[in-house]
């Protein structure tokens, strides 16, 4: 089997098992999606999905966070760890979005990688679920999962992984096939206890080689 051909049948595997799979970050508007995703750094979506909303309440809009300080973000954002260095990212991805895009996230992936905070995988997860464009968004999950199944060798960054994907994965399936792995990996290839392969849906045809 090709990876391309291993490719299609993990896609087709697990839309089956995660037919609704999307992402799990709690988001309305673009611009919260881009302030949760880089919250979400070492931190889990759970935890992100509840500090925001106080957030949220607080400055409602992308004026009213482009005028809080950083150390008033600082303030609600803690929780999510790395603090200082998150606040200060979104108050300055807040402010640019405020004064060069007039509040709206821009629908442009190089655009995107130039705002605080933003590297591809988050570039990636906002034009992929705001916008509906073509992305694969190489988290953990991604990464892990791709080198167990043998849809990549032994690749561990991010970036290389992401191309390597692109050359395998059809456009229109990247961004739900990486939420897709999202659910996997915390629910079967877990990462901090041994796989659950006897009740993966991919066993008989993952490549699994003791890759961690």
């Amino acid at each position: 089997m090709t990876k391309e051909e291993l490719a299609l049948e993990v896609i087709r595997r697990l839309k089956e098992e995660y037919p609704d799979a999307g992402c799990t970050l709690d988001y309305d508007q673009a611009w919260k999606l881009l302030v949760s995703v880089r919250l979400a750094a070492q931190c889990t979506d759970a935890r992100v999905n509840v500090v925001v909303e106080k957030l949220y309440e607080k400055y409602p809009t992308v004026e009213a966070l482009a005028e809080a300080t950083p150390e008033e973000i600082e303030a609600i954002v803690k929780p999510c760890g790395l603090g200082k260095s998150k606040a200060r990212d979104i108050s300055g991805c807040m402010k640019i979005l405020r004064d060069q895009y007039g509040g709206k996230v821009p629908r442009d992936f190089d655009a995107l990688l130039k705002l605080p905070g933003v590297g591809r995988k988050s570039a990636n997860l906002i034009m992929g679920d705001v916008f509906g464009e073509p992305a694969i968004v190489t988290d953990t999950h991604c990464i892990r999962l791709c080198n167990r199944i043998g849809l990549v060798d032994q690749i561990k960054e991010p970036k290389k992984v992401e191309m390597a994907l692109w050359k395998i994965i059809p456009p229109q399936e990247g961004s739900d096939f990486c939420h897709r792995l999202v659910y996997h990996g915390r629910d079967v290839c877990t990462a901090r206890t041994k796989p659950y392969c006897d009740r993966c849906c991919l066993k008989d045809i993952c490549g699994r080689h003791g890759v961690e």
